[in-house]
């Protein structure tokens, strides 16, 4: 009996592997929470997901599973419950480095996303709609210090260019043959947006805090941000006025998915003007297409550094400084 007990408290994963062999991660993932916020003396719910890693040493068998679990419902009650806004950098920041140092890693990466309701106005008739948003919270923790990344994707609506000027010039041969002088088709085409088919654009931007920022970046902050670099934001529910409105714009601001990108960066240049250049920004854009069967996807990466620099000389950032390259900076 004493000789079983003594099996079942040795720690096996404290010992030695067979192959003394270091792991980039180890950890869990699909973490699925309900959190409660309590906002306005009302509670807000979050769905949230998250990743726990840890990098695991040469001399350590396996990492203590169980932990994870434990640190995440923790911290929940800890930094969430009490909260007035919902910081899903904040939670992952303190899941990482309570996950550190329960583990006793040299590093711990954690992720978190969460979807949340929020509500607008649609945009003529006012009639409120719910719309769902994702907020993603990334933080990495080391002796260092820790690194964490706010982020968003939303959906909106884009128009593109290239069909619309195909239809433009079309039209305006048509209109021309008809009778219509070019300043009469000019002034035609000023009152009437020229049609072009349209994607269903899914947008997201990332903002990374190196070691030491105190910097809060507010997720409303960076919604607008995306919703602002489509053609048109998009509403789940509208009333034939507003349908009108979000085609009518979406058609004045025909946008390609490389142009949604670079607005996205504009935004944060222009709009971010407090973060330094060793921030770290990542925007993404994939439009669902409509007249092909594949999407098309637009992306840049850096250090807001990199980007303030080609932006100010137009001169091509050879190096484009990646969110894991970033992120693991942090260890370094």
């Amino acid at each position: 009996m004493p000789q079983r007990l003594s099996a079942r408290s040795t720690d096996v994963q404290a010992q030695a592997p067979s192959l003394r062999l270091s792991l980039s991660r180890v950890g869990v993932s699909e973490i699925e929470k309900i959190v409660r916020i309590r906002q306005n003396g009302e509670e807000q719910l979050f769905s949230a997901r998250l990743q726990c890693y840890v990098d695991l040493g040469p001399q350590q068998k396996g990492a203590h599973m169980s932990r994870f679990e434990e640190v995440v419902n923790e911290v929940i009650g800890e930094v969430v419950l009490g909260e007035s806004t919902f910081k899903a950098e904040a939670l992952a920041t303190r899941i990482a480095e309570l996950v550190r140092e329960r583990q006793d890693a040299a590093r711990a990466e954690v992720t978190v996303t969460a979807r949340y309701p929020e509500h607008k106005p649609a945009p003529v008739s006012g009639i409120p709609t719910q719309e769902i948003y994702t907020l993603y919270g990334v933080a990495a923790a080391s002796a260092q210090g820790t690194r964490r990344l706010v982020g968003v994707a939303a959906q909106g609506m884009t128009a593109c260019p290239c069909a619309q000027q195909l239809v433009a010039g079309s039209s305006r041969e048509r209109l021309l043959a008809d009778g219509f002088d070019e300043a009469e088709v000019e002034r035609i085409f000023e009152h009437v947006p020229v049609a072009t088919h349209n994607q269903r654009g899914l947008g997201t931007l990332h903002i990374g805090m190196p070691e030491g920022c105190t910097t809060q970046i507010e997720a409303r902050t960076l919604l607008d941000i995306v919703e602002g670099s489509m053609s048109s934001e998009i509403y789940e529910l509208m009333k034939r006025s507003d349908e009108g409105a979000v085609v009518e714009k979406a058609h004045r601001r025909p946008r390609f998915v490389e142009d949604c990108v670079r607005e996205m960066i504009g935004g944060v240049v222009g709009g971010l003007g407090e973060l330094s250049d060793a921030h770290f920004v990542s925007a993404r854009q994939e439009n669902l297409e409509t007249i092909h069967q594949h999407n098309v996807v637009a992306e840049r990466f850096g250090l807001l550094g990199e980007l303030r620099r080609e932006l100010a000389t137009g001169e091509h950032a050879l190096r484009h400084t990646s969110m894991r390259d970033w992120l693991d900076a942090s260890g370094s």
